[in-house]
């Protein structure tokens, strides 16, 4: 070979090249037939390149546009194609001989199908990225991201907020560069791989006392970083100082449920409930009678909830909770050093606590003689005088009694004064035991269920109407506690998969649907010979209900329950 002579390939030389690249390469002469034809076209076109050498590449490509370029001599460059299921991108180029003559095209191709599904999912994780920085600057909470060498990755908006520092103080610093005292969280999970919860630091040139929470990123196995959520302690402490002055307000102002919380489809209760609206715009003294368990606390919250003192204090008392020793001292308060114990300046008791609101005295039957004339002068004075005390302190407290007891015979039997009875039997409300108001019970029930479903985390919807069948025979001495008792029971032994009581979710001592068939009839021809011989007893005596009531043998209170459910007026 001469000194100034380029080396030429082989044909053999020429054929390793042209098959051994990854681009697919065809080649046609002037006339448009095929002279080159590597392996990767092939491979792409599945075909063998060894048929395609000599035919038309007109005729044996599909979509192929090489006679197009022999003819314009123009290259046609990046142009994609689709080639069977693949999306194929290509370039295609006249060969000219020295002169400028066209004697030949070549085309170089190659599948793009993964690249296009990987720029999609580029595209998609950039879009999801993009929605996972928004969610994070538009969080409340200052959060920040470490790698797993614990070098800052990213931080929200609120967290500049609260530390002071920016993106060019954080990103890509070690995890400490905003700790003013304490242990960075985000080195400790990098250390142990566990979450950090409740740890307190400083944070920032301000030394913000924070709260932070922190957990790891694991991608598959791998531990790849730490996100913290850190909390200004000084908005934990606003807020809880908020909570203790809401449940001071609670605990103020105690009556939390209206008449919109009493069911009352059957008629003596919805009597009970016309009355007791039409006394709640009253102040006049209110004494509910009823069983244990008919709900009277209930009515007493309603009715304050519905009077023009319903913003003011609603004290609750409970009048046998109450040491005998200690009665006076915490209704009416004491002076200092009234006794020994007393708190140095006095204290105020629990009338002068609801002083513009009302007080509800339970189980007013209770309450020791020795007080009775201390209530009585409230009830007729509007004043008090404390323990250890000389003057009089004027108050103005609605009272609301109850009492489950028979107040006419603690009269005749001395324990309760006589005149204090009629102070506070000015507005007597009579609320019918559970036995008398049949017709409420599924709506209680309904109630209930709703209310145990958010404490025990059931998902009960109905009560099959075996249930109420047999709940309805049940004498129900109780009363709707007892009623709330059953049921909490009944939804406890049902598997948390179950949406319907049944009746095998109930204890042995209900009795059987007959028995209790045959309870009622008994109750029912009970019941009318009852109401015939209320009706002769008050005929006899002139509708006098005292004399009428001497005359049954009965008290006076038994009489107006035994009156309301008959419907008699």
């Amino acid at each position: 070979m001469k000194r100034n002579e380029r080396p030429r390939l082989t044909n053999e030389e020429l054929e390793v090249i042209l098959n051994s690249t990854y681009d697919g390469m065809v080649a046609v002469d002037a006339r448009g037939v095929i002279t080159v034809f590597n392996v990767a076209a092939g491979r792409l076109m599945g075909v063998d390149p060894g048929d395609m050498i000599g035919a038309f590449a007109k005729d044996a490509i599909p979509n192929t546009r090489l006679h197009v370029v022999l003819e314009t001599g123009d290259a046609e460059l990046n142009q994609k194609q689709l080639l069977k299921d693949m999306t194929i991108i290509c370039n295609r180029m006249p060969v000219r001989d020295s002169r400028g003559t066209i004697i030949g095209a070549v085309s170089v191709f190659r599948d793009i199908s993964d690249v296009l599904l990987l720029a999609e999912e580029i595209t998609n994780l950039k879009h999801i990225q993009g929605l996972l920085e928004a969610i994070i600057d538009s969080s409340q909470d200052a959060i920040s991201v470490v790698d797993e060498n614990g070098f800052g990755i990213l931080i929200n908006p609120a967290y500049t907020r609260l530390t002071g520092f920016v993106e060019e103080d954080v990103i890509g610093k070690p995890a400490t560069i905003d700790i003013s005292e304490g242990e960075s969280v985000h080195m400790k999970v990098l250390r142990t791989g566990l979450p950090v919860r409740g740890a307190r630091l400083r944070v920032g040139p301000g030394r913000r006392e924070v709260m932070v929470h922190a957990a790891p990123v694991f991608v598959g196995e791998e531990l790849r970083g730490s996100v913290a959520a850190i909390h200004d302690l000084t908005d934990i402490r606003r807020l809880t100082e908020e909570l203790d002055s809401a449940k001071r307000l609670i605990r103020t102002l105690q009556a939390k449920y209206t008449f919109d919380d009493i069911i009352a489809v059957s008629r003596g209760m919805a009597l009970a409930v016309e009355q007791a609206k039409r006394v709640s715009s009253t102040p006049a003294t209110v004494l509910l009678r009823g069983e244990s368990g008919t709900g009277k606390e209930l009515f007493a919250h309603a009715i304050h909830n519905a009077s023009p003192r319903r913003h003011k204090q609603f004290v609750r008392v409970n009048c046998t909770a109450i040491s005998s020793t200690l009665f006076e001292a915490e209704l009416f308060g004491y002076e200092d050093g009234a006794f020994t114990g007393a708190k140095r300046g006095g204290r105020h008791g629990l009338f002068e606590e609801a002083n513009g609101g009302a007080i509800f005295l339970d189980e007013i039957g209770e309450i020791p003689l020795s007080l009775q004339a201390k209530l009585l002068r409230i009830l007729h004075e509007k004043e008090i005088v404390r323990v250890g005390g000389t003057h009089a302190i004027p108050i103005d407290v609605r009272i609301i009694a109850a009492t489950n007891s028979d107040l006419e015979k603690a009269v005749k039997e001395g324990r309760l004064r006589e005149d204090l009875y009629y102070r506070l039997n000015v507005v007597p409300l009579f609320i019918p035991p559970l036995r008398e108001r049949q017709e409420d019970l599924p709506f209680l029930c309904e109630a209930l269920i709703r209310r145990f479903n958010q404490a025990y985390g059931r998902n009960v919807t109905h009560i099959s109407q075996d249930v109420i069948e047999l709940l309805s025979m049940h004498d129900w001495p109780g009363n709707v506690r007892e009623l709330e008792n059953v049921l909490s029971r009944a939804i406890i032994n049902m598997h948390y998969s179950d949406v319907e009581i049944l009746p095998e979710h109930f204890a042995q001592r209900f009795q059987r649907p007959t028995e209790r068939t045959a309870a009622r009839k008994l109750r029912e021809v009970v019941g009318d010979a009852e109401m015939r011989a209320i009706l002769n007893a008050l005929r006899v005596t002139g509708g006098n209900k005292h004399m009428a009531a001497d005359l049954l043998g009965i008290s006076v209170r038994s009489l107006y329950y035994k009156l309301n459910d008959h419907g008699i007026k």
